[in-house]
């Protein structure tokens, strides 16, 4: 059963079947904000996305970066993300219609990043989860049991 289903600029329904979600600096025990450490935990993600689900390909939604006017420590300019990491997997029906609707669908693991912790849907949902190249970025895959 999906968790929410979201309609897509393209006009394709996707389900959302699986999501985590994590402070994006719950974890941030020395520093501060930064270019490196955001980069770092983006990496990070997306690493995880991909050990989480083998052949399901991963996709990062570029998060927004607000630069707020503060004091720059050795690692450059203060560089915030929203405070809610998000880890989703959506499923479709199978890109290639050849293959069985039963027995095969599409499937894509998103990375992005939101303002609070609440289920992405309809209108609802950040614009670059509304904005996916479905048929661009997902791959079909037998449908599991």
């Amino acid at each position: 059963m999906a968790l929410a289903r979201l309609v897509l600029a393209s006009g394709r329904s996707v389900d959302l079947a699986e999501l985590r979600f994590t402070s994006t600096y719950g974890d941030l025990l020395e520093g501060y904000p930064c270019k490196p450490v955001n980069d770092l935990r983006i990496r990070g993600l997306l690493r995880a996305a991909a050990r989480a689900r083998p052949g399901t390909p991963v996709h990062l939604v570029a998060p927004p970066r607000a630069y707020p006017d503060q004091y720059a420590g050795g690692l450059g300019p203060v560089e915030v993300l929203p405070a809610v990491a998000c880890v989703g997997t959506f499923h479709s029906t199978a890109l290639d219609p050849a293959r069985d609707p039963v027995a095969y669908r599409s499937r894509l693991t998103v990375v992005w990043f939101q303002a609070t912790p609440r289920l992405p849907s309809g209108c609802d949902a950040e614009p670059g989860l509304r904005d996916l190249d479905w048929p661009g970025l997902a791959r079909d895959a037998r449908a599991v049991a």
